[in-house]
């Protein structure tokens, strides 16, 4: 199986690194085919230009060979903080950019977008691994869990991935050395359940 693996943390020692690395390790050695992109790393650009908003607009190589790795993948690891119950802003941008109509989804025929979108994603299983520094009680009496919402429901499901996994490791700020351990452990479980050996 080929996965794409999307990292988006600026800082290279941190956990969401460690996890992006467990992972990408854990499905090469399992004969899995992986794709990793660290969007801050490359130097991603977030922008969306008017001009590629149009399903026919004209794309930059870059963002049409994401485009297509994208839709071509048969599974999908995002790997991110938690920043203000949203995802870095240069992630938002690259759903912005790569899970743009024709390649991730589409409408029916006759439907000029006011309707209900087809899913058009090869993969059917997403895993989304969150860091936070907030505890669960809060996040989910005081915010709602706004990430699940985001990543299960307004993107996976509406682009045709119907296996979201999703697992927020917290609070990273005063984590040990032995959680981290264990939760890194814990990344290669879920992702070997998820994307079994070739």
């Amino acid at each position: 199986m080929h996965i794409l693996i999307v990292l988006a943390n600026p800082n290279e020692t941190s956990f969401n690194h460690a996890i992006a690395k467990q992972a990408a390790t854990t499905l090469e050695q399992n004969g899995h085919q992986v794709t990793l992109h660290d969007l801050y790393k490359e130097g991603f650009d977030p922008n969306l230009p008017g001009d590629e908003i149009p399903r026919e607009g004209t794309l930059p190589e870059t963002i049409a060979t994401q485009c297509k790795e994208a839709a071509d993948a048969d599974g999908i690891i995002i790997v991110h903080p938690n920043w203000w119950g949203m995802p870095p802003a240069i992630l938002t941008g690259w759903v912005d950019r790569i899970m743009r109509p024709g390649v991730a989804y589409d409408f029916v025929e006759g439907d000029k977008g006011e309707g209900v979108p087809v899913g058009l994603l090869k993969a059917d299983k997403a895993i989304v691994f969150n860091t936070s520094n907030t505890s669960a009680e809060r996040e989910d009496t005081i915010f709602g869990d706004p990430l699940q919402r985001i990543w299960k429901d307004c993107i996976f499901d509406l682009c045709g991935v119907p296996d979201v996994t999703r697992r927020m490791f917290r609070i990273i700020v005063t984590s040990t050395d032995e959680e981290r351990k264990n939760w890194l452990d814990e990344v290669t479980e879920i992702v070997e359940i998820n994307f079994p050996k070739a």
